[in-house]
């Protein structure tokens, strides 16, 4: 009945059926615990089913379920709102609601377009991404995500976009040392620039990690030069911080990392921690000056049934406050830390099964050896790798040959301990392939 994402429809294992959750464990129908080693796609940063969150949307249903935000507000839009501007230290200046990161990112893409078109600049037409990004599913976002096996085959219904490598410092893609290069990956892109930026709306990157590309990293200086040249050149810096925001990385956002400002941020994921589908796109003053004028069209034509709905905005609020009270960058750094042990010994047992192993925050990679076999998205290991932890009560998803843990901030040493236990168990049943 059920056409479940990014799955086969033959061949595939049979899905694994939850029926409930409670901090960093998930359960079967059989009473089963898991350990959620990666936030259920990202998002429970406070683990599953708080219940402050729980009781924020009881609070709301009962107040208010719907009324649309197109000529009407209500309290938690407006305070939400606030809390967000001041959150990012008002730094922005607009907040724009929608359902899920790909929608935040298309309003992104559109208000990028319209800001300039209604400053009657409609030269440009052309959007910077870079190879191995991920950005959404929807049309706007595939075109600016990276060629692969989400958006190959619907090439022909993307628009134009020039493409460029993306950073990664774990393994240089132009044969660098990070720590002594001078971000050389982006020399490309400043010659192309030199030359055609007048021809550019915007820049779209993920800041410090590639998430869905293979979780790549790059350093901040990688951040600090792309404002450097998207200043200097007057197009528009516009991050992804669908995946990287509210903690992930060690800081608020990642883009803090940098000690820079983009013009706009995709957010969502922990934005709810899980409870609601909700996103925001925050715009800087610079861009929303451009739509203050009475001609109807340069009014942002864009809007959602449930943009800005009173029970998303409660959660999201609600999710904020427990961010802020219970010092979640604490418990990351803390996190962190158990990363950095866990994966360490993991690569010392498996020295010739592993390669750039790498930890940001509550982020932790190791990638497979995979010797002649091409590693990506569809490596052949991975199911089988998601089996064997999966019989050991660990939910993890490898990206391909990447593995990757991204749990709950609030994870237990003990849940840590028991994810790689059971990584140990999948590696040990790995032969690189020869």
């Amino acid at each position: 009945m059920i056409w479940h994402p990014y799955t086969s429809q033959l061949g595939a294992d049979p899905p694994l059926k939850i029926v409930s959750a409670t901090g960093e464990f998930l359960y079967d129908e059989t009473g089963k615990d898991y350990v959620d080693g990666i936030s259920s796609w990202w998002v429970s940063i406070h683990g599953h089913n708080h219940p402050k969150l729980v009781q924020a949307l009881k609070d709301q249903v009962d107040q208010l379920d719907h009324v649309l935000l197109a000529g009407f507000t209500h309290p938690p839009a407006l305070e939400l709102a606030h809390e967000l501007l001041q959150f990012t230290n008002w730094k922005f200046r607009k907040v724009v609601y929608s359902d899920n990161g790909s929608t935040a990112l298309e309003i992104m893409l559109k208000i990028a377009w319209q800001y300039f078109r209604n400053r009657g600049d409609t030269k440009r037409k052309v959007f910077i991404k870079f190879s191995s990004s991920y950005h959404g599913d929807t049309i706007g976002a595939m075109s600016v995500g990276g060629d692969s096996v989400f958006n190959r085959v619907f090439q022909s219904l993307l628009f134009s976009t020039k493409d460029f490598v993306t950073p990664a410092c774990h393994d240089c893609p132009v044969g660098k040392n990070p720590r002594t290069c001078s971000e050389d990956c982006l020399d490309e892109l400043e010659a192309y620039l030199s030359l055609h930026s007048d021809e550019v709306v915007g820049v779209v990157l993920e800041p410090l990690i590639a998430g869905a590309g293979g979780m790549l990293f790059h350093k901040p200086e990688v951040l600090k030069k792309l404002r450097d040249l998207t200043q200097r050149y007057g197009i528009l810096l516009l991050l992804d911080e669908v995946f990287t925001g509210f903690g992930r990385t060690g800081r608020k956002f990642a883009y803090e990392t940098a000690d820079i400002v983009p013009d706009m941020i995709a957010l969502a994921k922990g934005l709810t921690a899980g409870i609601l589908p909700f996103a925001v796109t925050l715009v800087r003053e610079e861009v929303y000056k451009e739509f203050l004028s009475e001609e109807p069209l340069k009014t942002l034509y864009h809007g959602h049934t449930m943009t800005g709905y009173p029970s998303g905005c409660a959660v999201a609020l609600a999710s904020l406050k427990i961010f802020q009270e219970e010092n979640r960058l604490d418990d990351v750094k803390r996190v962190e830390l158990g990363l950095e042990e866990g994966w360490s010994r993991i690569r010392a047992e498996f020295p010739e099964k592993l390669r750039n192993v790498r930890v940001l925050g509550a982020v932790g990679v190791g990638e497979l050896e995979t010797g002649q076999e091409k590693p990506g998205y569809i490596y052949s290991y991975a199911r089988e790798f998601k089996r064997i932890c999966l019989e050991n009560g660990v939910i993890l998803r490898p990206l391909g040959n990447v593995i990757y843990v991204t749990p709950p901030y609030t994870i237990s040493k003990e849940s840590l301990d028991r994810i790689f236990g059971a990584i140990r168990i999948a590696l040990s049943s790995y032969h690189v392939p020869s």
